[in-house]
């Protein structure tokens, strides 16, 4: 039997526990190392007698680690830590601001070439599993039209770069598709419909003693790529009421393809893919530990470079032979 897959985790937040718990799931993986920017001593983790390292050290432990996984946010993290670990490790990320990923990729790239390593960025359900969708679909319906929902659920990404905000102690985001808008895309007309049509977002801000909330609110419902293109509602509530009511992460959306088929383009067809996620962070992270099995395979066959989920072959991301996948999943 081949030697387990060993990852390493930088990052131990919401994600970094999913990532521990889906590479539990996984009999060919096993973790190595855990990485944090927090004392080392003041983390406990699931897994028994894995070591936990200051972040500051993971270069050093390049060696011990197959794939290293990078659970740091989008807004501030992920630019700088993806392609500076891409010159040490095999790296996968979850970057999740659509409207960067191209100068994301380019800068993640160029490292993980110039060190011969593999680094698959942007990974999870949006981007990832949705973006797979999305090109399935436009690929077998070309006379149509995609749409994404997203929602009801917390985004990550986007409370993250709410609790980036001076004067924000916490908060919670939840991105709400507008129901109408949906019901028009099932009917397969192809409606157009613009960002602020198709979702709301609602916040939910704990703010720091202190804290003017006008000017957090201000700078919620401004901010370019997150924010300022929805009708967002901003709620100010107490660290107990963001505790007791919104301590969960669940998630989920669709994604509809309509199209046209048929000499005359005469019939409608319907696309639909849809998620339903109890932990947004720990599905994210079950993706995630996917592909780095297919870094790791990459990796072993000489490959180097930037990777999105579109580069990767669907085997790449089973445990099982490509004759167990031909028997039973053909």
């Amino acid at each position: 039997m081949a030697e387990p897959i060993r990852i390493g985790i930088l990052g131990y937040g919401n994600l970094g526990r999913g990532v521990e718990c889906a590479v539990r799931q996984n009999p060919d993986m096993k973790l190595a190392a855990v990485f944090t920017r927090r004392a080392p001593e003041s983390l406990s983790i699931f897994t028994p007698d894995v070591p936990v390292y200051h972040a500051s050290e993971a270069p050093a432990h390049k060696d011990e680690i197959d794939v290293l996984i990078l659970c740091g946010g989008s807004a501030t993290d992920l630019p700088v830590q993806t392609p500076d670990m891409a010159q040490y490790f095999n790296v996968v990320d979850s970057f999740d601001t659509h409207a960067k990923i191209p100068q994301h990729f380019a800068a993640v790239d160029a490292a993980a070439k110039a060190a011969g390593t593999v680094a698959l960025i942007s990974c999870g359900w949006d981007p990832g599993m949705f973006s797979l969708n999305r090109v399935y679909a436009s690929a077998v319906l070309p006379a149509g039209q995609d749409y994404t929902f997203w929602g009801k659920g917390v985004s990550q990404g986007h409370s993250d770069a709410i609790r980036r905000i001076e004067g924000v102690a916490d908060a919670r985001q939840y991105t709400i598709p507008v129901d109408a808008a949906l019901e028009a895309v099932r009917t397969g007309d192809c409606p157009q419909l613009t960002t602020r049509q198709k979702h709301t977002r609602e916040c939910f801000v704990v703010l720091k003693d202190g804290a003017d909330a006008a000017r957090v609110e201000n700078e919620i419902k401004t901010m370019p790529n997150y924010f300022a293109d929805y009708d967002t509602t901003v709620h100010f509530i107490s660290m107990e009421e963001l505790k007791r009511d919104h301590s969960g992460i669940p998630h989920g959306g669709f994604v509809i393809r309509t199209g046209k088929t048929g000499w005359n383009n005469e019939h409608n067809n319907v696309i639909e893919y849809s998620l339903k996620l109890d932990s947004n962070p720990e599905f994210t992270s079950s993706v995630i530990v996917a592909y780095a099995r297919a870094v790791a395979r990459m990796a072993a066959a000489g490959q180097s470079g930037c990777k999105t989920v579109l580069d990767v072959p669907p085997a790449l991301l089973c445990a099982q032979d490509p004759a167990w996948l031909r028997e039973h999943m053909l």
